[in-house]
């Protein structure tokens, strides 16, 4: 026999389902497969729905009561294919695909995972840059997680969602009567994440005067709440992260090149989205099954199955370059879903414009244009590749675009080889 799946698995992951199931004298089951008699099941992988997973085999249960179960199987589900996936690849080739809820599989990832494993036991302060979308808050939380903070509060804040005085109270706090409004004293967050870590969301965008109090709690791990002279000391890790570029920042006199240096101990650069695009398959996949999951309990869509886009649905996003990175392409998931209702599939009429019709730059090497015909057949080859890209192939909609007969369109696709 093979080890179970369930071997190595922390079972407090599934602790919440079965006190709820054990307090109505009902058992929760870890099964190979999916049991012939009627059940409330929930499998690990969405893939495979009759393969391994949650079971509850309870005869005397009416369908609503083994449904409303089943969904809740589906969740405890969802815990443990996490835990899983984190404690063994999840490919043939041994390679992660995820890691802390950070997904991808590419080169580039897994040298991501690997600083994290390294970053993460120290106290050293990480500055974390990339774009927007690209995970940064994520990969702090990951960071955390595995430091030995992690019993400590994780506190979060964006530097560019409060005006100077606003933020200067919201860090450090301030003394009651410290300026009108001020009823109370209040508790900043740098004290509320003592022990714990504290992370600096869009830290670019900070106030010099703000920078010089960040400093000094950096250097000296004391300040003052605002309108108050008591000194305060607390111990906190404190993790940075912002898509502008410091240096270039501290070269114009905008960023303080003291507080760079001191935050910028280790330096994290995360991917675009552009440069792993190996990892996009991978994303839709599980944004596909995370939104199913969701919405189980509004559709009869609870056995395993997943919404699944076309051929060509699939390949326009492929090759559509996500300057949003993972939070546009799952924020573009999350709206195909929606708007594909009960429909199994995903077409790709459903894509939003700026994807579905979206023309990639032509690769092909350029054509000699020192003679007319040959500037004609360089143009048209560009008209007709970018009307069927942004017609997914449709020869009748790409003809009636470019104002041509079908027949005249499919010969010139076959002059140029477009579809090779």
């Amino acid at each position: 026999m093979g080890t179970p799946w369930w071997q190595g698995l922390d079972l407090r992951v599934l602790r919440h389902v079965r006190g709820v199931l054990r307090r109505r004298g009902i058992e929760l089951m870890l099964v190979d497969q999916r049991p012939a008699e009627s059940c409330a099941f929930a499998p690990i992988a969405i893939d495979a729905p009759g393969g391994p997973g949650l079971a509850v085999i309870a005869p005397e249960l009416s369908v609503a009561e083994l449904a409303l179960i089943e969904h809740m199987l589906g969740e405890a589900a969802l815990d443990a294919s996490a835990t899983l996936r984190e404690r063994e690849p999840a490919d043939e080739s041994g390679r992660r695909t995820s890691y802390a809820g950070i997904i991808g599989a590419s080169p580039a990832m897994h040298e991501l995972y690997s600083l994290i494993d390294r970053v993460a036991p120290s106290d050293s302060t990480v500055l974390i840059q990339g774009e927007n979308g690209t995970g940064k808050e994520l990969v702090a939380r990951a960071i955390h997680q595995r430091s030995e903070r992690r019993e400590h509060p994780f506190v979060v804040t964006n530097c560019s969602a409060f005006n100077d005085n606003l933020l200067d109270s919201e860090l450090f706090g301030h003394k009651r009567g410290a300026f009108t409004g001020a009823v109370a004293d209040k508790i900043g967050l740098f004290e509320t994440a003592d022990l714990g870590t504290f992370f600096l969301d869009e830290i670019g965008d900070m106030s010099p005067t703000l920078q010089v109090k960040v400093l000094r709690v950096l250097q000296e791990g004391t300040f003052n709440r605002v309108g108050d002279t008591e000194m305060r000391r607390i111990d906190v890790r404190i993790i940075a992260a912002t898509n502008r570029d410091l240096s270039a920042m501290v070269a114009a006199g905008q960023f303080r090149e003291d507080l760079f240096y001191r935050i910028n101990v280790i330096n994290v650069a995360l991917p675009a989205l552009r440069d792993r695009r190996d990892d996009v398959t991978l994303l839709i996949e599980t944004f596909l099954a995370r939104h199913r999951k969701r919405g189980a309990d509004k559709r009869e869509d609870r056995a395993g199955r997943t919404k699944l886009l076309t051929p060509d649905c699939l390949a326009r996003m492929l090759q559509y370059q996500w300057p949003g990175n993972v939070r546009e392409l799952e924020n573009e998931i999350e709206r195909l879903v929606v708007l594909s209702g009960d429909s199994p599939s995903i077409d790709v009429e459903l894509l939003s414009p700026r994807i579905r019709q979206y023309d990639p730059p032509d690769d092909r090497p350029a054509i000699d244009t020192d003679s007319l015909p040959a500037a004609i057949e360089a143009l048209e080859r560009k008209m007709i590749g970018a009307a069927m890209r942004r017609h997914a192939g449709n020869k009748t909609r790409a003809a009636e675009d470019l104002k041509v007969s079908r027949r005249n369109l499919i010969r010139l696709v076959q002059k140029y080889e477009l579809e090779k």
